[in-house]
């Protein structure tokens, strides 16, 4: 289906709806794995999977323990199966058995990823979070990233500053720094991206309904790879809506951080 063709749709699911399914799919066939999501969408993606195509998925309350069931988001678990203090946490990334989705200040076409600064080293313009876990995260397990609002001012043709490791410069820095390198996904309220090009360069797997190529291209500040025809992202069931409506998101976090 073209990225200009209207889809024909029987669910009323909103934009935020479809980045929570987008989201979700990427932990589908993870395995026993640690999901660490870092945002509301990404949390209730998460939380999507265990309940529906991923039930081996482990998630945490978002501070020092392991949960076995699905609580709504913001709600206590009810069934805590372990302790996960922050030095496990690192052992952990150090085996590469964690999924992480984390934000991005600014992304780059090769996956290298901003969130300490903006402007010049020497002289930032605005401090953010900081270098944090994110170039551990990338050279050790799987790391995607989810953006709620795709401008230019994110996906920028350099960053400032490299938190994260993108494919370019992982492969600069040799073997040691390639052999678990993965970025899977970059998801974002117009769309859904990979690294699945022969240069590794940011391609256009999906597009959210609604949402055209021309759009993606102009809030991007960069070339994107973008194939002759693009699907849209797929539509969330009828039970996945239940689920995220009714047990996982009731108070419509979805809704602040993605708008209708």
């Amino acid at each position: 289906m073209s990225g200009t063709d209207t889809p024909t749709t029987g669910t009323t699911a909103t934009r935020a709806e479809y980045c929570v399914v987008a989201c979700a799919e990427a932990w589908r066939d993870a395995g026993e794995v640690l999901a660490s999501p870092m945002g509301a969408v990404p949390m209730i993606g998460a939380r999507l999977a265990k309940l529906t195509f991923a039930p081996d998925l482990l998630l945490t309350d978002g501070e020092a323990l392991l949960i076995a069931d699905v609580p709504a988001v913001g709600a206590a678990p009810r069934v805590v199966e372990g302790w996960l203090p922050y030095r496990q946490h690192l052992a952990m990334v150090a085996t590469g058995r964690r999924h992480v989705m984390m934000g991005a200040s600014q992304l780059d076409r090769y996956g290298n990823q901003n969130i300490s600064c903006i402007g010049d080293w020497a002289r930032p313009r605005r401090q953010l979070l900081g270098v944090r876990g994110a170039p551990v995260n990338t050279l050790n397990n799987p790391t995607s990233y989810w953006v709620p609002k795709h401008s230019p001012r994110v996906f920028v043709e350099r960053v400032d500053m490299v938190c994260g490791v993108g494919y370019d410069r992982a492969a600069a820095a040799g073997p040691s720094a390639t052999r678990y390198h993965r970025i899977p996904d970059v998801i974002s309220d117009l769309g859904v991206f990979d690294f699945e090009t022969p240069e590794r360069t940011m391609r256009l797997r999906s597009l959210h309904p609604g949402v055209t190529v021309e759009e993606v291209r102009e809030a991007t500040g960069f070339a994107l790879a973008v194939p002759d025809e693009v699907p849209y992202t797929r539509e969330p069931t009828s039970g996945e809506l239940r689920l995220i409506r009714e047990e996982i998101d009731p108070k419509g976090l979805r809704d602040r951080e993605v708008p209708s």
